[in-house]
């Protein structure tokens, strides 16, 4: 309580402060309202002129956020409040902006989004899906317009044009999962027309706890096919249900993890017809095995999951909503397709990564709002320096959270939710109810058509519904039936005279894991001083209570005979629900931030990397490069083969003169002879001379300018090539990173030191390839077309991958890799044509 108190002490004098400015703001107003639309407009003109005289944003911001609420007011008929005006400024700089549902957050972003495109270097404003960022575009972008700013569109389904000119504009509106693949695509393409961001200046985040906490967990890849069988996943998926758990496996529902005991080993070998399951052989056998027993045990339908048009569709644990095109990775996408009897999907090859964490503390400038941010300010502050500030409401709220009411088993929770719902329903409240899982709505959508009661259900199998039926949940005698999602980003307005029946009525049928899930379901209540109300019912049996200790609790209500129909309230379940959620928040936490810590390892690798390839693709001259190169490798080479001794009659001459034929000086004149009187220096210099001399007349051959490009093109598909097997080899060295712990070392620190030492050598290996490439490639001459962006595997989309175009060259070796660019062996991609 302490803490709360001095929290709400500060909130309430950083509030304060930015009050002494709202009425700077208010004061300019009737001064801006006498303004012809002409003059409004070209105050965007005056304001651009100032910031290149000298003045700061912080200068322009009083009479900016004025122009901006006119603006508003005339455009589309909305003024800002006072206490958005406090929103806006809080975006502006740089912290996340608490507001309560119906307080018009969307509105809020259109001052210092107009105020930070003045600059000219681009504003992004992100939110969770297409349907929003589509909405939030045309509906606020009429007002930045009206003031002479351009607005883009950034969803799915876009072609690269119009990706270029949406990020060409002034204030880009779009989702978070199409910003981080655009990021990622960029970092793929050969040319530097195909780009389409430009850098990343300032980014509102909508929802910004679902998308920088919730969404964290998972890390967006773009994938191509790998060439693995599916075979396996079919055979695996036979065998799994006949094992019994607790005999054949434990399943350790709270740490999600489930393991075969000896018996389960012995029962899989002989299903399968092998001696020895952990057999070095039989590797990715077992990988099978554990996805397939994870799929059997751990994911259940409709709730981690649904199927749908023959497909595996994920749902949000945090949201209810389907993602679309994202898969499960490792393969246990695929033993859940085998489980379910759909066709498998082939697997993929990692080709490019990066997590929300990563992606988004890129910005120089990054800000959020949200009605729910304050349970998790700490994560906001270790992750992204982001602070929290509650913009008190417009008005005051008037919602009624009634205490919590517990039931002994689930079967009796809902048959007291029904009653509920039966009661309020009868005088026409309308009435909103969260679930945490398809599931169950449907479970109880079946209970209120017993009982005679029209009601519509949101869930993950009817999400293109989503808003209408939630922008409808107000109306006298609606009863919505709601999972997690609940239609966030809509508003819920009352319908006529429900205000009199007390307005929208929230009933949650299970407390979620996480506080800030719970609270968002609140919210959907009491929007701009409308009377509401919200109670949760709880069952001893619901999963939150069934994993963190309800087990004491059961047994006192058996030994006072209490039966499925009585409730109790008591501080001592309160207080442990409390405490579960926080032990689960705590817990989330740890994950998220354990695959932040692994990410940030491969995000100094990644900046390297994209940095050198930005670099190449930006034309700056590489003949400087290619020749450090040459001395690297022929330094290297010799170092190899002298080993302790500096003479060559003392090294293995015939592999020697073969291995420099093979990398650097093809069809040379070199002999074992005459290198066994030299010394170590003369072979060097001898090598150095005769390479750097075939290099020239290979450029004198084809060309300066020719040259220039040829570089940059091997440069590009060397780099690209090595750093996708690298990333394969990065996340399989994770996956099996943590047994180290058995050996009393830190997972982590391991990994970070492998990792380095697997970064130099790609380096090493980076530097081989081009060199030996440079002095073999053979240009072909061909038409050109624009470049449009790859076609792809994410795993937030459903795209088709392009076979790559081969250009034909020197004759490749079948272990070499493929000149193509898939970063496969020449023997398994165009030299198995």
């Amino acid at each position: 309580m302490g803490f709360l108190k001095n929290f709400l002490d500060d909130n309430a004098r950083e509030v304060k402060k930015y009050q002494k400015r709202v009425q700077v703001i208010n004061a300019l107003e009737p001064e801006i309202q006498a303004l012809s639309d002409e003059d409004l407009r070209g105050k965007t003109d005056e304001f651009k002129q100032r910031l290149e005289n000298g003045e700061s944003l912080d200068d322009l911001l009083p009479e900016a956020f004025a122009v901006v609420r006119e603006a508003s007011r005339r455009v589309i008929g909305q003024r800002h409040y006072d206490v958005q005006l406090v929103g806006g400024m809080v975006l502006h700089d740089g912290r996340i902006a608490e507001m309560r549902t119906g307080e018009g957050k969307t509105l809020v972003a259109t001052l210092p989004s107009y105020l930070n495109a003045l600059t000219g270097r681009g504003v992004h404003v992100i939110t969770v899906n297409d349907y929003l960022a589509r909405r939030d575009s045309e509906w606020m972008g009429q007002i930045h317009q009206f003031l002479g700013l351009s607005v883009g569109l950034i969803v799915h389904g876009l072609n690269y044009a119009e990706r270029r000119e949406s990020y060409a504009a002034d204030i880009t509106y779009g989702t978070n999962n199409e910003f981080g693949f655009d990021y990622l695509r960029d970092n793929m393409v050969t040319r530097p027309e195909a780009l389409v961001q430009r850098d990343l200046n300032f980014s509102i985040v909508d929802e910004v706890d679902s998308i920088l906490i919730d969404e964290a967990r998972t890390p967006l890849i773009i994938s191509g096919e790998a060439d693995k069988p599916t075979e396996l996943y079919y055979r695996v998926a036979q065998i799994i249900p006949r094992l019994k758990p607790e005999e054949d496996y434990n399943l350790n529902e709270k740490d999600k993890v489930v393991t075969l005991t000896e018996k389960g080993v012995s029962r899989v070998e002989t299903m399968l017809g092998i001696e020895n399951l952990y057999d070095d052989v039989h590797t990715e056998l077992t990988h099978h095995v554990n996805q397939g027993l994870k799929a059997h045990a751990l994911f259940k339908l409709d709730r981690d999951y649904v199927v749908k048009d023959g497909q595996v569709i994920i749902v949000d644990e945090f949201t209810g909503r389907l993602m679309f095109g994202r898969r499960y990775s490792e393969g246990l996408h695929q033993a859940i397709e085998a489980k379910e009897g759909v066709k498998i999907e082939k697997e993929s090859q990692t080709l490019a990564t990066i997590t929300f964490q990563n992606y988004f503390r890129m910005y120089d400038k990054l800000a959020g709002m949200t009605g729910t941010a304050l349970t998790e300010e700490p994560e906001f502050k270790k992750i992204y320096k982001l602070d929290v500030v509650v913009i008190p409401t417009n008005k005051p709220a008037r919602r009624e959270d009634i205490p919590d009411v517990v039931y002994r088993t689930e079967k009796g929770k809902f048959e007291a939710v029904v009653d509920e719902i039966v009661e309020r329903h009868a005088k026409g409240q309308p009435i909103l109810v969260g679930t945490v899982s398809v599931d169950k709505s449907e479970r109880l959508s079946a209970l209120l058509e017993r009982r005679g009661v029209p009601h519509q259900v949101l869930n993950a199998k009817y999400h293109e519904r989503e808003a209408e039926i939630v922008a409808g949940a107000g109306q006298r005698d609606m009863v919505t039936i709601a999972t997690n999602m609940a239609g966030r980003g809509t508003d819920i307005i009352l319908g006529e005279g429900v205000s009199e029946l007390g307005g929208l009525h929230i009933i949650g049928t299970e407390r979620h894991e996480s506080r800030r899930i719970d609270n968002q379901l609140r919210g959907r209540a009491g929007r701009q001083g409308d009377p509401g109300s919200s109670q949760f019912f709880i069952s001893l049996e619901d999963d939150l209570m069934r994993l963190f200790g309800a087990e004491n609790i059961m047994g006192i209500m058996d030994k006072l005979g209490m039966d499925d129909s009585i409730p109790i309230t008591s501080k001592m379940i309160t207080r442990s629900i409390e405490t579960a959620q926080h032990r689960v928040e705590n817990r989330n936490f740890e994950i998220r931030k354990n695959v932040l810590d692994y990410d940030d390892v491969m995000n100094q690798q990644r900046e390297i990397i994209y940095a050198q390839r930005r670099m190449v693709l930006m034309g700056e001259n590489l003949r400087e490069n290619i020749m450090e190169y040459i001395k690297k490798v022929v330094n290297d080479t010799v170092d190899i083969f002298s080993r302790e001794s500096s003479y060559p009659e003392e090294w293995e001459l015939d592999s020697f003169v073969e291995y420099i034929d093979t990398n650097f000086l093809p069809n040379h004149d070199i002999t074992a002879d005459q290198v066994v009187n030299m010394n170590k220096e003369e072979v060097v210099e001898l090598l150095l001379d005769k390479t750097i001399a075939l290099y020239e007349a290979r450029e004198n051959a084809f060309g300066s300018e020719l040259m220039r490009e040829i570089e940059r093109a091997v440069m590009l598909q060397v780099v690209d090539g090595k750093w996708m097997d690298h990333l394969d080899a990065m996340d399989q060295m994770r996956e099996g990173i943590g047994l180290r712990a058995y050996g009393q070392k830190n997972p982590l620190v391991e990994y970070k030191h492998e990792a380095y030492d697997m970064f130099q050598g790609m380096i090493d290996s980076i530097e081989e390839d081009i060199v030996r490439y440079m002095m073999r490639v053979a240009p072909q001459v061909r038409e050109q077309a624009p470049e449009e962006p790859q076609h792809i595997h994410t795993n937030r989309d459903q795209e088709e991958p392009a076979r790559p175009v081969h250009n034909e060259g020197p004759k490749i070796g079948r272990n070499d890799l493929c000149p193509c660019g898939s970063g496969k062996k020449y023997k398994n991609c165009h030299g198995a044509e």
